[in-house]
């Protein structure tokens, strides 16, 4: 019974003992925790713009990231420096970069950026756009993640569209779409080089032909045809004009061609009558007219004389064609026919007219005064080769 007692209070004084050094403990613990709490730094953190209020036993800046499971990379922006230290109050602003991609004229390049717009991530590159330059999407697109950049420089390009020639700006691309652009419509026979479907480059000269295909319709006269016909009561050598002719009408369609407004071909498609052609209608002599030429008649000489000799036509200003005497010298060209001077030479008087031959004197003429005659010749070379001559006459019998 006694070693009972002195095992039950052995056993109570060791379980006081416990509670005292674990409650001890508890206590050192609570206060080194308190003491661990209390020498914290306050920092204000930023991040993406979030904040948040950290209580850090961190040296640095980089050290507090790191406790935020923050893995800053070079291109993410950290205010202030990463090496930076702690002290309390501190405000941290960190930015993650965010991928893209910049192509410029095909030329791709991937980078990280903490550019707020497209415009900002053109000013950091140093990229400068010019009027005609093109960029996609818009300079004031907010960037995101894993954004595609486009940029297309432009660069000079002669247009010539129907002969009106003009530099104009382009970036690379097809001549479909530039001419698309340049809000230029082509027709369905208009050509174009380069072909629609090629690259344009710089320096490149696009070259458009409007071509047109349109309907002349011209109306040209035709010229009435002549139709001769015998007549045995009009003398032989004259003409008479039965019915006048009148010319008829036509129209001509022809397609046309036309390349930059220039004709370069015509093709005669139909032709249509208006107005029919009237023929013209001509009496012809058949009659017999006997040929009046001088005879010798009895072929003395009763007489000679000199005169000054000239030569005329049937033809010639002011003549009839018909002698004072009637004989019709265009109907009868081989006529030797001499026209005189009446109180000198009588009319009906054969002559013999040296270098002329025998002759009739059957005319007469206002200038044909005294020792003068005019000796008749079919035409004005023959008569402008005998000019004026002084020859002597014989009045034959």
């Amino acid at each position: 019974m006694i070693t009972y007692v002195k095992k039950l209070l052995q056993s109570t004084s060791k379980k006081k003992i416990a509670l005292a050094t674990g409650g001890f403990l508890v206590l050192s613990g609570m206060t080194g925790y308190a003491s661990y709490e209390w020498t914290k730094e306050t920092v204000t953190l930023y991040t993406n713009g979030k904040e948040q209020k950290v209580r850090t036993h961190a040296n640095t800046v980089a050290e507090l990231l790191k406790e935020q499971n923050i893995k800053l990379k070079e291109e993410d922006f950290i205010s202030p420096s990463p090496q930076t230290k702690i002290v309390n109050h501190l405000t941290v602003k960190w930015e993650a970069s965010k991928p893209i991609v910049l192509i410029v004229d095909g030329v791709e390049k991937k980078l990280r950026t903490t550019a707020k717009t497209v415009k900002d991530v053109l000013h950091i590159q140093q990229i400068e756009l010019r009027e005609h330059d093109q960029v996609s999407p818009n300079v004031d697109e907010v960037v995101k993640e894993n954004m595609k950049i486009v940029i297309s420089k432009a660069f000079p390009i002669t247009l010539n569209d129907g002969g009106k020639q003009q530099q104009v700006w382009s970036t690379s691309t097809t001549v479909a779409d530039f001419l698309a652009k340049q809000h230029i419509t082509l027709r369905e026979l208009d050509r174009v080089q380069p072909k629609l479907n090629e690259m344009i480059q710089p320096n490149t000269k696009i070259n458009i032909v409007r071509v047109e295909k349109v309907t002349d319709v011209v109306e040209e006269p035709v010229n009435y045809t002549v139709v001769k016909k015998k007549d045995a009561q009009l003398e032989k050598g004259k003409q008479k004009v039965i019915s006048e002719g009148e010319k008829g009408l036509v129209a001509k369609q022809y397609e046309v061609i036309l390349e930059n407004g220039k004709e370069v071909s015509r093709k005669l498609i139909k032709t249509e009558t208006i107005k029919p052609s009237k023929n013209r209608i001509v009496a012809i002599g058949t009659k017999p007219v006997a040929k009046i030429l001088a005879s010798r008649g009895s072929g003395e000489v009763s007489e000679e004389l000199y005169v000054i000799a000239t030569a005329y036509t049937a033809y010639c200003t002011g003549c009839s064609g018909t002698t004072a005497t009637g004989i019709n010298l265009r109907a009868n060209p081989n006529a030797k026919v001499i026209a005189v001077d009446p109180r000198v030479i009588p009319l009906g008087t054969k002559v013999y007219v040296e270098g002329y031959g025998y002759a009739v004197a059957a005319d007469t003429g206002k200038n044909v005064k005294g020792y003068k005659i005019d000796l008749f010749f079919p035409d004005k070379s023959t008569a402008y080769r005998w000019g004026t001559k002084r020859v002597k006459i014989k009045i034959i019998k």
